[in-house]
């Protein structure tokens, strides 16, 4: 095919059900989600049959960047239009070359903006959703991305997580509809800026999460447990897999200053970031 030039596709901030999306679980109970994109991309650029790639964010930062690695290189290579045909195709690259994770990068990456998934076996539904302008303000203001810098291999943590699951551990089993029963108050607390339920949403989204397999958190433990206990932060989450990379964290307004420079002190970095509403595109 003819060289088409460059295309970007965005990063994302999964904000709850991160997990549900991956099969089998969403064969067998379905599964949903609530992310959204930031400013931080992927650039693809062909030249003839061959593509090179420039990232916005570290390699295994947590943020999906692989997923938007494939919608931008799909968004070149093929003659798909829509923004759905271009995310379950890159979904398809990635699982023939044995990735065990899920849909909501690609979907998030090729769609943009913020989504609500549904996942039922190998279909993917968009819900309606816009969170009110308030609670986009809000989120940008106290949501804070801070880069752990430990290395991490999400695919090691899948292949545990999964296993257990295959094997009906009841902890994998009762974590994942957990992290799943917490994407209806994140849902409902961005479209009507209930910040409790967004708060309420993530801790248990986290509880959930340590059910599953404390590893995925436990990275993160030291430098952040302090800062909830003290009340600088209401809730946190790892970003994607976990086990390092990106941690989210909701901020108390009084104290959003003091976060970033106890996280920086332990060398993090923190990501700062904007929305993008657009979704991969040609350039």
């Amino acid at each position: 095919m003819e060289a088409k030039g460059e295309a970007v596709a965005p990063v994302r901030v999964d904000l709850a059900g991160g997990w549900t999306d991956v099969p089998p679980y969403t064969s067998d109970f379905g599964g949903e989600v609530v992310n959204f994109t930031i400013n931080k991309y992927v650039r693809a650029i062909t030249d003839g049959t061959s593509h090179s790639f420039s990232f916005g964010v570290p390699s295994g930062s947590g943020l999906g960047s692989s997923g938007a690695m494939n919608v931008a290189r799909v968004a070149l290579s093929s003659s798909d239009v829509f923004p759905e045909d271009i995310a379950e195709a890159a979904f398809q690259a990635e699982a023939e070359s044995g990735n065990l994770g899920g849909r909501q990068d690609q979907w998030a990456s090729a769609l943009g903006g913020f989504n609500h998934l549904i996942f039922f076996g190998e279909r993917v539904e968009r819900m309606p959703f816009e969170p009110m302008r308030s609670s986009r303000i809000w989120l940008r203001k106290h949501l804070l991305l801070a880069n752990s810098g430990i290395s991490r291999k999400s695919g090691d943590l899948h292949e545990s997580v999964w296993s257990r699951y295959s094997e009906g551990d009841n902890d994998v089993i009762e974590g994942l509809h957990k992290i799943r029963s917490a994407v209806r108050d994140m849902a409902t607390g961005l479209q009507q800026d209930r910040r409790d339920l967004i708060v309420k949403s993530m801790n248990e989204t986290s509880e959930g999460v340590d059910m599953m397999d404390s590893a995925i958190h436990d990275p993160f433990r030291n430098v952040i447990q302090p800062l909830l206990d003290s009340g600088m932060i209401s809730s946190w989450k790892a970003v994607g897999a976990g086990g390092g990379g990106h941690a989210a964290l909701i901020c108390h307004p009084s104290s959003i200053q003091d976060v970033r420079n106890q996280l920086e002190s332990s060398n993090w970095d923190i990501l700062d970031w904007d929305y993008d509403d657009d979704g991969v595109k040609i350039v």
